[in-house]
C-alpha cells in the first residue's frame, strides 16, 4: 500500500510563493495518479490540482486561477504544487492523495497523506 508524506508548506505573505511536495513510498509511483486538496478551518476540504500517473493530463480546481501548477518525478516518487501570488484565502491544510484518476472527485483517492498547513498573512 503507497503511503504518502506532504512537505513544504509555512508561513508566507501574501503575493508570496511556495512548493508543496509529496512523497510516496510502497508501491511504484507511476501507477497512482496524485490529487492535492486543501481544507480550511470550519470549510470542506476543496480541490486544488491533479496530475495522472505519467505527468501528461493535469486538471485543476477553479480556485487554482492559473496560480498552481502541479508536477511530478516519478523518478524520485515525488509530486509538486507550486503556489504563487498566494492570498489569504489560500490558507489552509494542504493534503495529496493517490488514487485511479486525476480527479477532483474525492471518492476516487484511496490513500491520504497527513496534510502540510500553509498560511498567507496579509
Amino acid at each position: 500500500q503507497v503511503q504518502l508524506f506532504e512537505s513544504g508548506g509555512g508561513l508566507v505573505q501574501a503575493g508570496g510563493s511556495l512548493t508543496l511536495s509529496c512523497v510516496a513510498s510502497g508501491r511504484a509511483f507511476s501507477d497512482d495518479a496524485i490529487g492535492w486538496f486543501r481544507q480550511a478551518p470550519g470549510k470542506e476540504r476543496e480541490f486544488v490540482a491533479a496530475i495522472d500517473g505519467d505527468g501528461i493530463f493535469t486538471v485543476y480546481g477553479e480556485l487554482a486561477e492559473g496560480r498552481f501548477n502541479i508536477t511530478r518525478d516519478n523518478a524520485k516518487n515525488t509530486c509538486h504544487l507550486h503556489l504563487k501570488s498566494l492570498k489569504p484565502d489560500d490558507t489552509a491544510t494542504y493534503y495529496c492523495a493517490a488514487g485511479t484518476r486525476a480527479s477532483y472527485r474525492q471518492r476516487l483517492y484511496e490513500t491520504w497523506g497527513q496534510g502540510t498547513q500553509v498560511t498567507v498573512s496579509s
